[in-house]
């Protein structure tokens, strides 16, 4: 039998990757990053790791990922 998480306890995916914001919400606080590789991620304004809660679309950023829900969500986001 697999373990199941709650929302805020999935484990992270090893490793960080690194992306592009190219959607945020300030109001909603939610957006998306895509990844080098192509792939696009939900971010959720409490994922950004300076506390900030905002980031600018366009920004570089490196994170890892956490599957909430069943699907892929960005992680400890951090602006380069």
């Amino acid at each position: 039998m697999s373990r199941r998480y709650a929302a805020t306890d999935a484990p992270a995916v090893e490793g960080t990757t690194r992306g592009e914001v190219v959607d945020f919400d300030a109001q909603a606080g939610l957006g998306y990053v895509r990844s080098s590789t192509g792939e696009t991620y939900l971010l959720h304004c409490i994922e950004v790791a300076d506390g900030t809660r905002d980031i600018a679309v366009g920004q570089a950023v490196e994170f890892s990922t956490v599957t909430r829900f069943g699907k892929a969500e960005a992680a400890c986001v951090v602006k380069l």
